[in-house]
């Protein structure tokens, strides 16, 4: 039986000890083993599913109700056993349900000899809960499915290759913010804020396509790049022409060049696109400081004109942009010929957009017009191409943006990155401008761990959920080696962790080799190509868990279910019907003892057989049970076998 440890509870009680023993097999989430016929794919209003709940063979359900809110009302519809449970370790129940809205909110009423349950996306619940919680499918979705089918790579253009020397920014070629341009030789050290934002090592879009066979190696097919969109910094987030990549990156053509190279590959890629703020030197934002009645005075928020005016949290260089102006809403993505639009057309053809700071778009101070224009934008994109990924950058809670009707995904920091790293290292919150961090020297508990991740992905649907974007860090972040303090074991479980969870996993360009920074200018050197230099093990624990993700369907559209939680460990498993994959991590820093592990909580039957994909042991469940062997500080990924 799985054993969860609430540290905080007198006398070491555990859950499992004030629930009854069947209630940790009670599951359900959206994939298509609990929601039929589609799991939460292509549904449509007037469709008809059928939802399904999961419980042990003895687990004595006395009734089982669904429970819904059609139009407002509250609805219950009496659920049934299965007539087919071929499986003998299991009981399914069943309900049939119509689709009449475009968002369908539901949970389970549950009648036991020891009373009543709630069962919602956070799990059971004595209390009646909101309906915050509540599990939810979208009908009239449009989303992209590729992308389920991704493994992305982020690639900061400027380090990543130099495919192109002439096109080279040159020693002071141009001045900003008082600083002047600077070439930079591949290996030489970068300087410290401010002079490391115009300090360029030549990487470019052809040097991109130079090494998209290294990528292809990898396993890697799509790809994320870093603003490319031409700017006076190397990070290129101040952009001054969204009509034009930046000619030291190739200019267009090399866009161009560089669709076509990855269309013969079947690769996707995805731009970032930078709508909240614009650079100073912008000649939108140039003539309304010339001129205050200028047509693009309008597209900025001046308190007091020339010089004081709203910016991205004060950085004066980034001048925030004004969506109460319908004008700038038709440059950026209203109109026919609009930023977000151009670049999702032919020749160039992008697969989608990654938002800087979604987050905050569109909202100052009493002026919160961000569900407008987040709709507007969603249109706009999904007119143009019905399976563009638009992507959002949030560190915090976005469930508001991804109820179906704004974003497809969010980089997943709140929901996977944070927690996990909070526990293989230790709890700590930061905020912009403010160089000292809040933080605890203890690791976050395991318990705490996993409430986090279920509380993500309760706020949202759950087909959104196997879109979010899942990483390790990002050129805003130090990197994994680093915040592991070098320590490749729990790097190893790290990396395991993205590829196997719920959502689509990103690896950041260098962390595959063993790249390590300690802050998010670090996390910019250039790309090590001197092989000699690569951890070369670590690559190639890349490249099996990369060919894993994308050959096993189960991490792409398989349910998700938390079997154990212990001080240092936890186990999850990911089930379709014909595959299951179960993941054992022990953070360390001493070992796990071998012990049987308690499958029918997963629904998994006697005689399944798994084979670990490491040690290629296998192991069958008798009994129930799954006689794991010991496990150091790492990970096992145990691989169902086909009968």
């Amino acid at each position: 039986m799985a054993v969860i440890n609430w540290p905080f509870l007198e006398n070491h009680q555990t859950l499992s000890s004030m629930k009854p023993a069947y209630l940790s097999s009670i599951h359900h989430d959206g994939s298509a083993r609990y929601v039929r016929p589609h799991g939460a794919d292509a549904l449509h209003i007037g469709d008809e599913v059928t939802l399904r709940l999961r419980v042990a063979a003895d687990a004595p359900i006395e009734r089982l109700l669904l429970r819904t809110c059609p139009d407002g009302e509250q609805s219950f519809v009496e659920m049934f056993p299965a007539t087919s449970q071929p499986n003998p370790a299991c009981r399914w129940w069943e309900a049939s349900l119509r689709l009449s809205m475009p968002v369908t909110s539901y949970r389970f009423l549950l009648f036991t000899g020891d009373g009543a349950w709630c069962y919602n996306g956070l799990g059971l619940q004595r209390h009646i809960p909101t309906d915050a919680n509540d599990f939810r499918l979208l009908a009239d979705y449009d989303a992209p499915a590729w992308v389920r089918k991704s493994v992305f790579y982020q690639i900061f253009p400027d380090r990543f290759a130099d495919g192109d020397h002439e096109s080279n920014v040159r020693d002071g070629e141009f001045e900003y913010r008082g600083l002047k341009s600077k070439a930079k030789h591949w290996d030489e050290t970068q300087s410290q804020w401010p002079e490391a934002m115009v300090e360029f090592y030549g990487g470019d879009l052809p040097g991109v396509e130079q090494h998209l066979d290294y990528l292809i190696d990898l396993g890697i097919n799509a790809i994320y790049f870093n603003p490319v969109f031409t700017a006076h910094s190397n990070h290129r987030y101040d952009v001054v022409d969204y009509e034009n990549v930046d000619s030291h990156l190739g200019g267009n053509i090399a866009l161009e060049s560089l669709r076509r190279a990855l269309t013969e590959r079947e690769m996707r890629f995805i731009l970032d696109i930078v709508p909240n703020h614009c650079g100073v030197m912008h000649p939108w934002f140039q003539a309304a400081r010339a001129d205050s009645s200028a047509p693009s005075a309008e597209y900025f928020i001046f308190h007091h004109h020339p010089d004081e005016y709203e910016s991205w949290l004060g950085v004066k260089s980034l001048p925030k942009l004004n969506y109460r102006s319908q004008s700038l809403r038709d440059m950026i993505y209203a109109g026919p010929h609009s930023v977000f639009r151009r670049w999702l057309k032919k020749p160039y053809a992008i697969d989608g957009w990654r938002v800087d700071v979604a987050n905050m778009l569109a909202r100052h101070g009493k002026d919160h017009i961000e569900a407008e224009v987040w709709t507007g934008i969603r249109q706009a994109v999904k007119s143009e191409n019905s399976q563009a990924y638009l992507l959002g950058e949030n560190f915090f809670d976005s469930s508001s943006q991804l109820q179906g009707d704004r974003l497809d995904a969010t980089m997943n920091y709140a929901g996977f990155t944070n927690p996990l790293l909070y526990w293989l290292d230790h709890f700590q919150v930061s905020q912009h401008g403010e160089p000292r961090r809040v933080e605890s020297e203890f690791p976050w508990p395991t318990e705490a761990l996993i409430a986090t991740w279920q509380a993500s992905r309760a706020a949202i649907p759950w087909m959104i959920a196997c879109q979010q974007f899942n990483l390790l860090g990002s050129h805003d972040t130090p990197r994994i080696a680093h915040v592991v303090s070098g320590d490749s074991v729990r790097n190893r479980l790290a990396v395991a962790f993205l590829f196997t969870y719920v959502g689509v996993p990103c690896v950041y360009y260098g962390d595959e080799i063993g790249m390590s920074a300690e802050d998010s200018l670090g996390a910019r050197d250039p790309m090590i190509w001197d092989s000699s230099r690569w951890d070369v093990e670590l690559r190639s624990f890349y490249q099996k868990l990369i060919r894993l993700r994308r050959t096993s369907s189960v991490l792409a559209d398989g349910g998700f279910q938390i079997l154990l939680s212990e001080e240092n460990a936890l186990a999850f498993l990911r089930d379709t019907d014909e595959e299951q994959i179960l993941v054992i991590g022990n953070r360390g820093p001493g070992g796990r003892a071998a012990s049987p592990l308690f499958m029918r909580d997963g629904g998994i039957p006697d005689g399944t057989a798994f084979r670990e994909i490491f040690t290629g042991q296998i192991l069958t469940v008798q009994n129930g049970y799954l006689s794991l062997p010991a496990i150091g500080a790492g990970v096992q990924i145990w691989q169902s076998i086909p009968q």
